[in-house]
């Protein structure tokens, strides 16, 4: 495309930009392309067939234009929803202003290319860790709002719905109804996957299929929902198919059930058996008060038969009598040290009296002193130990003798 300066004062005219965009496209080689076909159109009696190839993963599609021969000549024939592989050159026409691209090869991808590329997929997948069992969280026991996606008016709707309220009546499902199989599957699972992630009141999702093919189980193998599944943050419950069909979204899912009808199951207890529990736990629990009040009552009995409590005045009065009688023993034991001592006293006393003078002056006696020559003071024992002429000095006390001594002076 040539660079001719374009200006509001000198535009190009509509059929120049075509013109150019067609010669642009043209320059294009033809490409192998691959996708999932919709909207078949083949008619009889025309050269030219239409049919429409989408992108499986993202809401992107293209116009396939082929003769009507290549089209009747696959085997089997093409219908919405199969993979096929298209060898196709684009094409852009300047009429209708629109690109499609016109096939020279359609091939249909295989089962066995199917599964070898979900294959592929797993192993990628296991590599990131998203079928890792560290990353899959624990249901809810009770989940207070269960989201349901599925299809509209599906087995697996009702095997899902029946189940879990004959297990728990109350229990909340917010049902979102979609593709579950063709090109709209993928967008829709994950729109309503995202919707139901982001509800509070919503704390398990639930998504649920029933049987098919393996090309009706291929969206969920797809790597979208897969990654959409991983980054939810509420648990998700996979219930795909019957018990041998394991789509990736099994691997991916925080737990897989082999049948919508084993979803029903899990999502919610069984409100008889919980009851029943209940009933169970309530009974052990009357069973253990009473035995421990038993048991109680059992060690105050006990205690009461103890003799301390039985009678707990009469240790107090043995030790009354005890003290009584200890008291008595101290008190005997003073008065006889008294008496003792008194008698001590007394026998002191007495000898004190026998040996003092007064004694000896009560019987008529009396005791003299008298200074010697050196004038040491003596007892006089006899009159003749004093020299002849020697005076003798007597004192009288209240009408008793108390000493006789020499005077030293005259007349005394």
């Amino acid at each position: 495309m040539s660079a001719e300066p374009t200006s509001a004062e000198n535009p190009w005219p509509v059929r120049t930009v075509a013109r150019k965009i067609a010669e642009w496209i043209n320059r294009l080689g033809s490409v192998w392309v691959e996708g999932q076909v919709t909207q078949i159109n083949a008619r009889p009696g025309t050269q030219t067939a239409f049919l429409t190839l989408r992108d499986p993963a993202a809401d992107v599609s293209m116009t396939v234009t082929c003769p009507t021969g290549l089209l009747r000549g696959i085997e089997p024939p093409l219908r919405d929803g199969a993979s096929v592989v298209v060898y196709a050159k684009p094409t852009f026409y300047l009429g209708r202003g629109t690109i499609s691209l016109r096939a020279t090869e359609i091939r249909a991808v295989g089962i066995g290319e199917l599964l070898a590329r979900i294959e592929r997929l797993r192993r990628l997948l296991a590599a990131e860790g998203l079928f890792a069992k560290e990353r899959k969280r624990r249901l809810p026991f009770l989940p207070k709002g269960i989201g349901l996606i599925t299809g509209r008016a599906s087995a697996a709707e009702r095997d899902v719905l029946v189940n879990a309220h004959a297990r728990w009546p109350a229990a909340p499902f917010q049902v979102v109804n979609t593709a579950v199989q063709g090109v709209q599957a993928v967008p829709q699972i994950v729109k309503a996957l995202k919707m139901l992630d982001a509800d509070p009141s919503v704390e398990v999702i639930v998504i649920a299929r029933g049987g098919g093919s393996v090309e009706d189980l291929l969206p969920f193998s797809d790597e979208t929902l897969c990654r959409a599944v991983a980054a939810a943050r509420t648990p998700v419950v996979s219930a795909i198919g019957h018990e041998p069909d394991t789509p990736l979204l099994d691997h991916v899912a925080d737990v897989r059930c082999s049948t919508p009808t084993d979803a029903g199951k899990r999502v919610v207890p069984d409100v008889k058996e919980e009851t029943d529990r209940v009933r169970q736990m309530r009974d052990r629990a009357r069973r253990a008060l009473h035995g421990w009040v038993d048991t109680q009552c059992r060690l105050l009995d006990q205690l009461r038969s103890r003799p301390v409590l039985a009678d707990p005045l009469g240790p107090i009065n043995r030790r009354a009598d005890e003290v009584e009688l200890h008291r008595e023993r101290g008190r005997r034991a003073v008065l006889n040290l008294v008496s003792h001592e008194q008698a001590a006293i007394s026998g002191a006393r007495g000898k004190l009296t026998a040996l003092g003078p007064a004694a000896t002056l009560e019987r008529g006696y009396a005791v003299v002193q008298y200074r010697d020559d050196a004038g040491n003071l003596q007892v006089l024992r006899h009159i003749s130990e004093v020299a002849d002429g020697t005076p003798l000095r007597v004192r009288v006390v209240d009408g008793a003798v108390h000493a006789v001594a020499k005077s030293t002076e005259p007349g005394e």
